[in-house]
């Protein structure tokens, strides 16, 4: 997986509230953000949350610059604060159409429930998702 500055939309900020991106992609700058591959905005927690009853993550666009009245391109869901961990990795997918939708503007969006008391995230646009499992050692190979 390969980031980018300047698609980064949220860098270690602090969601205890529901709130957008610190950063949004003006698509007005940006126009061939991706076309005709698939797109994800992968979310990496910095600093595990407490307090709240869970956190949504999603992609949205929107025709203002700061967000307002944003479309839903994509949503991880309701995820409980307790699998929040430091470390966790959310990938969401990106619905393709962003560029003929009229919106010019591409973030995030955290929608939390409760209050959250602690809990940073780094989101990023990205082609693809690493991912990664660990199996138990003790094989042997013939």
């Amino acid at each position: 997986m390969i980031t980018d500055q300047l698609l980064r939309v949220s860098n270690a900020q602090a969601v205890t509230t529901t709130a957008v991106s610190t950063d949004t992609v003006d698509l007005g700058v940006a126009r061939d953000i991706g076309a005709g591959e698939n797109l994800f905005m992968h979310f990496t927690v910095g600093t595990a949350f407490a307090g709240g009853t869970s956190t949504e993550m999603q992609v949205i666009g929107s025709a203002s610059a700061d967000l307002s009245s944003p479309t839903v391109l994509g949503s991880s869901g309701a995820i409980a604060t307790a699998g929040l961990t430091a470390g966790k990795r959310v990938a969401v997918r990106v619905n393709p159409q962003i560029g003929s939708n009229g919106l010019r503007y591409f973030g995030a969006r955290y929608v939390v429930v409760g209050t959250n008391t602690a809990g940073t995230v780094t989101a990023d646009v990205v082609h693809g998702v690493q991912d990664s499992k660990a199996y138990a050692s003790g094989f042997t190979v013939a």
